[in-house]
């Protein structure tokens, strides 16, 4: 305020003049006793249409226009504002409704009703004023379990209540009381109740994972069969399509949230979502809730899901073809649910195959979309990298060298990684199959690209053609010296010369690893220049050492920490979900990759072993005093016990 101008100063002293105690406390208790009041005509349609009821209330038309909405946003911003001076007028509304209210006195209960709602709206500003777990257990419980008909409005709004503090303060241990009783109540007949509660249902499960707000598989699994079910009949009894997104996107979180420990119970939903993607064709919201449950139901049901492929397969191919007009509103949740399809798939089916048809024009679109596209890519390369590939990586290859021209750096980078994991997984077809791409990614090394993250990436592309295609790399080397005009020699001079001076741009230690393995496959050589960079090389091969070789303390030997002997089941932590079968693919394929099945120390042994007997002691010691007295040191010292 010091620092103000006159006029705000005035606006000030206006605003206290008027806002005095008296005057608060009058406005405060008018809203909450006369306007918060549920109205007659409210109360006969809860009666005759519950379901309309709960729409309009929780934001239909006609309820944003009317006159609550507005007075509960004043009543918020009135209580932020004076929260200090209003917290003991509605703390002392509360306690003069202590205990259960004459179930004959309307009046008595549409003021709870009023009250409860007032304590809701500010949860927030109430945090330290009210010990709501004590509250909970000593009241509000006990209201749940009154079942008198007139007592809905009390039952309703304390499901309410729960939900708006449930994510400010309820401790975990109390939730197994509160599952009990909304499992009681969703058994309610009552349309309202159930919507109410299976909102409450979702506030639960979906509360950020923080303190005591984190949701806990163990307390609810006992209620999973009971809610999942009473949930799903909701699903069916409810009509109109907000409420059935609504109960969707519970069921939804529900399913999240258990993962796999829902197996056993989701045979009902599976076989009703057919019925309402049908019924729902001119409703693309609720298409879309549709989709979001179906991918919690793939992660879910994991290798399994391959028994929704006659659904959900068309489901994807709808979703995800932009000729189509409902894409506009489906697409980014049917990528998803693409995908996740994708990873948990046991095996490539043609008809999951067939639907990459759909990939080209997507590609094109070059929109925010595109990078869960590159995984669609990645994962089929994962999936069955021979089969796709001979179906579509003509098309593939064309449309990555469009993109890459318009592309931004992480684009570019996204590209490059389908291209590289391409390499990984199939060495010897791969390089011809992205021929058209490789010489720019040369180019790029030659040329001292200057990004080092897409540096990097075609360190690690080069690094698997050199290293696992030997003979593709010798007809790039020729065919980048004809485009260039250049000695083959001089090329590959600047290529080892550029990699090793830009190594520090890789920070993955398994490419650093693959830069390592590489660059040694050039030797033993009495090439020329290869012998003038035995300097680079030998210096690039100390530090990848340094990078994934551990110190045995008992043996005091030194181990490759990156290689993996045999298949180990992914397992997943409590915290964390169960591997997919990509995943498991994944594990499978790096039992294949050189950088995890060749020890770089041996492989640096046999190497400078194989070079030595090539040229002779003489020469491999002239060499050899080409490299760095101290990286000598640190190499003879990985090298102990050969």
């Amino acid at each position: 305020i010091s620092d103000s101008s006159p006029e705000t100063l005035e606006a000030h002293k206006i605003k206290t003049a008027f806002f005095t105690y008296p005057t608060l406390m009058e406005i405060c208790r008018r809203l909450v006793t006369h306007y918060f009041l549920l109205t007659k005509e409210e109360l006969t349609m809860w009666e005759e249409d519950p379901e309309s009821f709960t729409v309009e209330e929780t934001g239909g038309d006609s309820w944003k226009y009317s006159l609550r909405p507005c007075t509960e946003v004043l009543f918020i911003d009135i209580f932020h504002e004076y929260n200090e001076i209003l917290t003991p007028v509605l703390l002392e509304m509360v306690h003069s409704l202590q205990g259960s209210t004459n179930i004959e006195d309307t009046n008595a209960i549409l003021i709870k009703d009023a009250v409860y709602n007032a304590v809701g709206l500010a949860a927030y500003e109430l945090f330290d004023s009210v010990d709501f777990d004590q509250w909970f257990k000593n009241q509000l419980l006990a209201e749940l379990q009154v079942s008198h008909d007139r007592y809905k409005p009390i039952r309703r709004r304390v499901i309410w209540l729960i939900g708006q503090w449930i994510s400010v303060k309820f401790k975990s241990d109390l939730r197994p009381v509160l599952y009990e009783a909304i499992r009681n109540l969703l058994q309610d007949c009552d349309l309202v109740f159930c919507i109410h509660l299976q909102s409450l249902l979702f506030f639960l499960n979906d509360c950020s994972p923080v303190d005591d707000f984190e949701f806990r598989t163990d307390q609810f699994l006992p209620y999973l069969e009971s809610m999942f079910t009473l949930l799903f009949q909701l699903l069916q009894e409810v009509t109109q399509c907000d409420t059935k997104m609504h109960v969707l996107h519970v069921l939804s979180c529900v399913i999240e949230r258990v993962n796999v420990q829902i197996r056993p119970y989701v045979g009902c939903l599976v076989q009703y979502l057919p019925l309402l993607w049908k019924q729902s064709e001119e409703h693309n919201m609720l298409r879309c809730a549709i989709l979001t449950t179906l991918i919690h139901l793939v992660q879910g049901l994991g290798a399994d899901s391959k028994n929704l492929y006659p659904f959900l397969l068309p489901v994807i191919q709808l979703s995800t073809d932009v000729s189509q007009p409902p894409h506009v509103y489906l697409l980014e949740d049917g990528l998803e649910l693409w995908l996740v399809t994708l990873e948990n798939s046991p095996c490539l089916t043609p008809e999951l195959l067939r639907i990459f048809q759909n990939m080209s024009a997507l590609l094109e679109l070059s929109s925010e979309n595109l990078k869960n596209c590159f995984k669609i890519i990645n994962a089929y390369i994962f999936l069955s990298s021979s089969e796709f590939l001979q179906v579509y990586a003509t098309d593939l290859c064309r449309s990555f060298c469009e993109l890459l021209k318009d592309l931004t750096t992480e684009g570019q980078v996204q590209v490059l990684k389908v291209v590289e994991n391409v390499l990984k997984v199939n060495p010897v077809l791969g390089p011809q199959m992205f021929q058209p791409l490789l010489p720019s990614v040369f180019r790029g090394i030659i040329d001292g690209e200057r990004y080092p993250v897409v540096m990097s990436t075609y360190l690690g592309i080069m690094g698997r053609v050199l290293l696992q295609n030997a003979r593709f790399f010798s007809l790039l080397l020729s065919q980048m010296a004809c485009e260039l005009g250049q000695e083959l020699d001089q090329i590959l001079g600047n290529m080892i010369e550029m990699w090793v001076d830009r190594m520090d741009n890789i920070t993955q230690p398994e490419r650093r690893k693959l830069s390592a393995l590489a660059l040694l496959s050039l030797l033993p050589s009495l090439n020329g220049v290869i012998q003038d960079k035995f300097c680079g090389i030998i210096n690039i091969s100390v530090e990848g050492l340094h990078d994934v070789m551990t110190e045995d303390s008992e043996t005091g030997t030194y181990k490759d920490c990156m290689l993996m002997s045999h298949f180990e089941e992914p397992k997943a932590t409590d915290d964390e979900e169960p591997p997919t079968e990509q995943d498991k693919r994944k594990k499978i394929l790096a039992l294949k990759d050189p950088v995890h099945t060749v020890s770089l120390q041996q492989f640096i042994y046999e190497k400078l072993k194989a070079q030595q007997e090539l040229v002779g002691e003489q020469g491999f010691q002239a060499l050899m005093e080409t490299v760095d007295t101290e990286i000598v040191a640190q190499l003879q010292e990985f090298l102990q016990g050969f």
